[in-house]
């Protein structure tokens, strides 16, 4: 139950709710009841380390939640994207808890509910983030709850003597007690809306596929991330590169024994080399045959989660996070067709792809060639490949007014409007600040740059609540036209079709690999597979983990590229500064 407790301090009443481990007592913001820092689960070290989530320790009495609980352990993002990217850190252990802004702490209100799950690459963000503010959520009309979950090798380590994905199953545990304890604070357990954006994207599409999460959310959002698994051998390559500089065993047992600070610096020094653009070994959710227990987006392609209601998009310009603040930009226009090799290398395509590109877009530089043909492989095609599953009838719906049917729809987006930042154009995450209608915000302006417009962040935030409310964000749902629904300068407007040209190169491209022999893959400059050609843009293990501030590592060349010593040109690209990382 929801009670007001009289502050002795300043006069005021403070709102208290009673949780399952113990009450709570927040504070109203401008008319808003917030609480920060709500244990979910108990701290994630000591004999937890590397372990499934726990329930947190019962407490007396009421606790105090008006102050953000503490991050999960991260190192902190380089000069060039802490320009642009906010990530704050709080101090301590537990870690694991939540976040609920709610204009009604009621159980009577039964409101719908939004729950956000950060992206940062599975290595950094948190739910403290300024831009992820849930005021005008709940101004709205929604509880919205923000989490935290373990990161990195405490999250994602592949270790044999301990469970794979922790931190996935950190969200799974933050997810149940919404569905115990929401209702507490004015939500409806039946109406809740998961959604977040890059690395939280792609935790959201697992999570839909997971059959242990039935029922504890109605809806997904999935922002510039697509379902998928991590190849395990890319995820053990992170964890033994580790181990190797700390002179220690592959194990959680080891791992777990060495100090906090020493594995973070190791952590983000032997993550230099990766890109989740162009390969190298990170972090990632893997199958287990558990959790994940099979590629998330094959099992939904396939008829998994058919009930759940679906929004997805991208941004126009994904790529120009990753290459602009590094001034990459120009050092890829100069490498020319090594980085376009180095394109069909991660893509595993052959010149027929790139050659397509060229011709639809003639006057594009070769940095926005790659960018677009990447972005494309590994985010745009597989979320195509899902929105496609769902163009049959709507399923049955907890809205009255929606016909039943087979499979409930999904609404297709894509962010177009240019950040004022010089260069960034529509890029990665710039969309986050209108989302949550905090572009106001100093740490949304550092990407979105001043005087981003405020009709923009009113219609794309507003799309987000009707979904949340209604199950339709106002356009139409994806059928055989293909609506995309723009959000850019001017109106918001339905363009059907826009990346059909694009995304139909993919799909010759997936005809000619299944006609093709397979050739062995062979080694990169940096140890890793480059294939020869093959493949079919689907994400089926390419291991994406997150865009967001990713840094750029030199490109894979192929043998069948034909171009001349190859490896120098890489190696001249490294001495040149190209490579600059996070």
């Amino acid at each position: 139950m929801a009670v007001d407790a009289v502050d002795p301090v300043v006069g005021t009443k403070d709102p208290v709710v009673a949780t399952p481990y113990g009450a709570v007592r927040g504070r109203f913001e401008n008319g808003i009841a917030v609480f920060r820092g709500i244990p979910y689960a108990a701290p994630p070290f000591g004999a937890r380390r590397f372990r499934p989530p726990e329930p947190p320790e019962p407490w007396d009495g009421v606790r105090d939640a008006t102050a953000f609980g503490p991050t999960p352990p991260k190192p902190p993002y380089s000069e060039a994207f802490a320009r642009l990217l906010a990530d704050p850190v709080v101090p301590g252990d537990d870690c694991l808890n939540l976040n609920v802004w709610t204009p009604a702490p009621d159980p009577g209100a039964r409101l719908p509910v939004m729950v956000w799950i950060h992206g940062g690459a599975l290595t950094r963000g948190s739910s403290a983030v300024p831009v992820y503010d849930g005021r005008a959520f709940a101004r709205d009309g929604v509880v919205f709850v923000s989490v935290n979950y373990r990161l990195g090798i405490e999250g994602y380590g592949l270790f044999p003597d301990a469970p794979a994905n922790p931190g996935l199953r950190d969200q799974l545990a933050a997810l149940e007690w919404v569905r115990a304890s929401v209702a507490r604070f004015g939500g409806d357990p039946d109406r809740v809306t998961v959604f977040g954006e890059s690395a939280g994207a792609i935790s959201i599409g697992a999570l839909l596929a997971s059959p242990r999460s039935r029922g504890l959310f109605h809806r997904a959002v999935l922002q510039s991330g697509p379902p998928e698994a991590s190849d395990r051998d890319k995820v053990r390559r992170m964890v033994r590169r580790m181990a190797t500089r700390l002179k220690i065993p592959a194990t959680a047992e080891a791992f777990a024994a060495v100090d906090r600070d020493l594995l973070l610096r190791t952590q983000a020094d032997v993550g230099r080399l990766s890109s989740p653009v162009l390969g190298g070994p990170a972090f990632g959710i893997v199958v287990d045959g558990d959790l994940v227990p099979r590629d998330p987006l094959e099992a939904l392609v396939e008829g998994a989660a058919p009930d759940v209601g679906l929004l997805l998009g991208w941004t126009s310009d994904e790529y120009r996070l990753w290459l602009v603040p590094g001034g990459l930009v120009e050092r890829v226009d100069r490498l020319g067709p090594v980085a376009l090799a180095g394109a069909m290398a991660r893509c595993r395509c052959g010149h027929e792809v790139p050659r397509g590109y060229r011709a639809l877009h003639p006057d594009a530089g070769i940095a926005d060639l790659v960018g677009q043909i990447i972005t494309d492989h590994l985010l745009r095609v597989p979320l195509h490949r899902l929105a496609d599953a769902r163009t049959g009838r709507p399923t049955a719906s907890l809205d009255a007014d929606v016909p039943g049917g087979d499979r409930a729809p999904a609404y297709v987006y894509e962010f177009a409007w240019p950040s004022n930042v010089p260069g960034l154009g529509a890029c990665h995450a710039l969309e986050l600040g209108f989302v949550f209608d905090t572009a106001d915000a100093p740490e949304s302006a550092k990407l979105a740059g001043e005087g981003a417009p405020q009709e923009l962040a009113d219609a794309m935030h507003g799309a987000w609540v009707r979904f949340a409310a209604h199950g339709d964000p106002g356009w139409p749902a994806w059928d055989d036209s293909h609506p995309v629904h723009v959000f850019g300068a001017g109106d918001p407007h339905t363009v059907r079709g826009p990346r059909d040209r694009e995304l139909a190169l993919w799909e010759d491209e997936s005809a000619r690999a299944a006609a093709r022999p397979v050739d062995r893959p062979t080694a990169g400059p940096e140890g890793e597979p480059t294939g020869s050609g093959s493949g079919s843009g689907a994400a089926s293990g390419s291991g994406t983990g997150s865009m967001e501030g990713a840094p750029v590592s030199p490109p894979a060349v192929t043998a069948s590229a034909r171009i001349a010593s190859p490896l120098s040109a890489v190696r001249r690209f490294r001495r040149s500064g190209g490579a600059e990382r996070t």
